[in-house]
């Protein structure tokens, strides 16, 4: 357990260093929240009879991949992926494994990124690889799972199928409202560096994000009061 604790502290040295690296050079932090998690030693023994993994260190080890855990939360989409790759660049992380669940979503509508990789720990006596979990996912995803997780455990896993639709519905939301505002974000930028006048959302043609979905309306005005914040 120990080791597993100086694997989290060592990818959060990492992520930190990161973020605010990138908020020095461009003014702008691609990580709004970062967060970690260990799991308890009763929490590892129920998973590995769950799934009937051997009760020794080395299949823990081996087949328990998740025992430290680390949640990355970003403000879009595309920052999600530009963490990723910063992670994944360092010489001394091992990328064990790459799950992505935004392009590629489960069924429940849960999207995230999921990368497994291994830590290299000095010990006073060896340097023991260490595997540690990351997830990054946007605001937006990072809500609607801690919601669904909340419910899920609330049914025992068993989830009433009327309430398994609506969080699909509420996961489909969540990622529209995710594409528009990046939209929105970009266009804030682009206003910014062209210097000119919003042209009225009415007045473009229509738009769908990489879902096909039509953005969500989203007033002049509230743009307008952006902008002037901005300003």
């Amino acid at each position: 357990m120990m080791s597993y604790k100086f694997a989290t502290d060592e990818m959060m040295t990492k992520v930190n260093i990161l973020k605010e690296e990138f908020s020095a050079i461009h003014d702008y932090s691609p990580i709004e929240h970062v967060s970690h998690r260990l799991k308890s030693p009763e929490g590892i023994l129920k998973k590995a009879n769950r799934k009937g993994y051997p009760l020794d260190l080395e299949g823990i080890r081996e087949n328990i991949q998740d025992i430290a855990g680390i949640r990355i939360t970003c403000s879009f989409i595309s920052d999600t992926y530009r963490v990723l790759e910063m992670l994944t660049g360092q010489r001394d992380i091992t990328v064990l494994q790459v799950k992505d669940y935004i392009k590629n979503p489960k069924p429940n509508g849960y999207k995230s990124l999921h990368l497994i990789a291994a830590i290299p720990v000095f010990m006073s006596d060896r340097v023991q690889p260490v595997t540690v979990e990351v997830q990054i996912r946007t605001v937006a995803m990072d809500f609607w799972a801690s919601l669904e997780h909340k419910i899920f455990y609330k049914y025992d896993g068993a989830v009433p199928t009327a309430l398994v639709g609506e969080l699909k519905q509420a996961a489909d939301v969540a990622n529209r409202l995710d594409i528009d505002m990046e939209r929105l974000h970009d266009q804030v930028v682009s206003l910014g560096e062209a210097s000119e006048p919003v042209t009225p959302r009415e007045a473009r043609p229509a738009q769908h994000g990489a879902d096909g979905v039509a953005p969500f309306p989203l007033p002049r005005s509230l743009l307008e009061a952006f902008l002037a914040k901005e300003a």
